[in-house]
Order: structure tokens, then sequence, then C-alpha cells
């Protein structure tokens, strides 16, 4: 837990003066399914169990500058697979911003299919701002997330032409947005675009309304998982919260009547964990784990920063309970079936913030929770 005597914000906070860029947005390329937009876990893993899902989850792993972060997160993940079955994870989801800077295909090998070649377990993605930008410089010109769609929402399995010959074959995801349905939880990725602060589609805004009320009714058996790329509530130096997406869910919350177990982001990237109280008592953890490679890490604000402020009704009932801005890390989602309902544990790992790799930097837990569903 953090001491209450920090000199850090231990709430959201909004970054001053800040230009309005949804200019950015994209459009978004078309479904490689059908509507839904669903995809069973089982039509990936055969053998998946019914009594325990478990898996990996990070974003913000592409890196230009500085590699040896993005290879030693992934090392350190696969070697969590060297455990009893009972216990190893059946796979990733990435929160976003696999590639930088520009989502690419020619930055794939490098960024994507060259680190996480070793990691044994299918890797689920939605999109970051970066995965979705277009270089206007491009050598061959490109839409929008064309290389993210052929390595994610292909309509099969099958080799990429840029993966550089590694053994790992595209993902069938069957859109940009979708619901990945495994045993105990749905998980449902939004797509929130370039801007900075994100954008949502009013086309998109009505297939998430549906999910959440699908995926309410197969409550108490699933737990309710909720991911986009930009994160809600951030205490950080670099972006800080998103007043777009904290007013979109917030509004759908209240229009469903639906509001999900847990709330995971990236785009910021260090890792920060939230719970909101709202006034009904319900408490919902909100996560930012975007640092999972990408070398430049996102302090929490100090408190005598005039360009921030946590002067907002937004952040009524939130409060920062803990948070790692200096190391690169990833989580380990464990749910759980138990005779008196689903339990949904976290652990978020750190590596050494050193450029070396070896066998000897093993990865440190640095924070854990547990929600009883």
């Amino acid at each position: 837990m953090i001491s209450n005597t920090s000199s850090r914000y231990l709430t959201p906070v909004l970054k001053k003066d800040q230009p309005d860029d949804t200019y950015k947005f994209q459009p978004l390329p078309s479904p490689s399914g059908t509507y839904p937009y669903r995809l069973a876990l089982q039509e990936i893993i055969q053998d998946v169990t019914t009594e325990k899902t478990i898996f990996h989850m990070l974003g913000d792993t592409g890196s230009i500058g500085r590699p040896a972060f993005q290879h030693l997160v992934a090392s350190e993940m696969a070697r969590q697979y060297d455990v009893s079955e009972e216990n190893r994870p059946q796979f990733l989801f990435h929160l976003g911003d696999v590639v930088y800077s520009f989502g690419e295909a020619s930055r794939y090998y490098t960024q994507f299919f060259e680190p996480y070649d070793k990691y044994p377990g299918p890797i689920f993605a939605i999109a970051g701002n970066h995965d979705s930008d277009v270089n206007p410089n491009a050598a061959t010109p490109y839409k929008s997330l064309d290389a993210f769609k052929a390595v994610f929402c292909d309509s099969e399995s099958k080799e990429i032409s840029f993966g550089g010959g590694v053994d790992r074959k595209s993902m069938v995801q069957p859109n940009i947005y979708w619901t990945l349905k495994a045993p105990l939880a749905n998980i449902i990725g939004l797509h929130s675009n370039v801007p900075k602060f994100g954008v949502i589609t009013p086309e998109q805004q009505k297939w998430f309304k549906e999910e959440l009320i699908a995926a309410d009714k197969e409550r108490p058996n699933k737990a309710l998982i909720l991911c986009l790329h930009h994160a809600p509530y951030s205490a950080d130096i670099n972006h800080g919260s998103s007043i777009p997406m904290i007013t979109l869910l917030e509004e759908i919350f209240e229009e469903t009547g639906v509001r999900p177990d847990i709330v995971f982001s990236g785009h910021v990237h260090n890792y920060q964990r939230f719970t909101k109280e709202y006034k009904d008592g319900l408490k919902i953890p909100f996560i930012v784990a975007g640092a999972g490679g990408y070398d430049e890490l996102h302090p929490v604000a100090l408190k005598s920063d005039t360009r921030f402020t946590n002067e907002s009704d937004l952040f009524e009932g939130l409060n920062l309970e803990n948070y790692c801005g200096d190391k690169h890390g990833f989580l380990k989602i464990a749910i759980e079936k138990t005779s008196t309902g689903l339990i949904l544990k976290g652990e978020y790992y750190t590596i050494p913030h050193e450029e070396k790799m070896d066998n000897t930097m093993q990865a440190s837990l640095a924070d854990e929770f547990e929600l009883h569903l």
C-alpha cells in the first residue's frame, strides 16, 4: 500500500491545457468475422480448463529505441509457463501499442514477432493509438490497422508474410473491437483509436452496450472484464486521465445498468491500480498496465507540479491503491471457480530496470489484489 504522506498524487489527475487532436481519428477496417464479434477461447485452446482461467496482460510493448526491456518482459512471462499445469497461464491479452510509431508491417518483426517468438501461448490484442496511426511518409501507402488486422484479425490462422519466419501464425479475432469468451470470463475489448484521449465510434458504442448486457446475463458464472487502450483514470505526467473515456464509460454503465467487475487499460507507460467506489457501495478496480516494454516510463505526478490538477467531480470515489512508475512489468490474472463463487486474483510483476539479458534477472511481485465476484 502507498503511504498517505506521499508527495505524489493518490488520485487521478488531469493534465492542463491539452490541445484537441481528435482530427487524428482513423476510419476502422471492415470486420473479419460476423456480428457480434465474439471468439470462444476453446476455438484456440481446445483443452482449456473450465475450473480456472489464467492469463497474462500488458500493453505498450513495442520499442524503437531500447528493445532490451520488451525482450526481458516477454522472457519473464514465458518463464511463468514452467510451472504445474493448474497454475500455468493460458494466453496473453495485449492492451495495445504492439508496434511503434505508426503500426507499420515493417516494424512487426523487431517489435513483436522476435521478442515473443518463445512465448508459449496464444496472443490476443486490442489496438493502441500507435498501432492505429498511419505514417504519412511511408514508402508504400497503407490504411490504418492494415498490419494489426493481418496479425490479429485474420479470417483464418496462417503464416504472416512479414513475420520473419517465426512460428506464430495469425490470430482470428473477428473484429478490431470484440469479445473473448473464456470459460470463466467475458473479456470485452474496445477500440479507442488514435487521438490522445481516445475516440469510440457510435456504431461501436451500440455494440458495447449490447455486449455488456449479454455478458451480465452470464453472471455470476463468468467475470465481466473490460479492456480499452486509453486509460480512463491516470495520475501520470504524460497523459493524465481521459475525460472522453470516463464520460463515455460512465454514461453507458448508467444507461445499461451494467458495470464490469474490473477495467484494464494501457497507453500510460506505468502500472497503476485505482479503486472506484460508486455511490451504491460497489467497488471496481481500474488498472493501468502499460509498462510492457516501451523504454520511456511515466512516473506519477508530484502534487507540486502545477501542470496537473485533481479537482474534478469525475474523480469522486477514486483512490490510487498502488503504482509503479520506474520499472517495466506485466500482470498475471487468475479466475477460479470455488464453492462460494468466482475469485479473481491479480499479480503485477516487475523486472529490474537494467539493460542486460541473463538468466539471473527474475521478475519480482510488486502488487497483488483479490476480488470475490
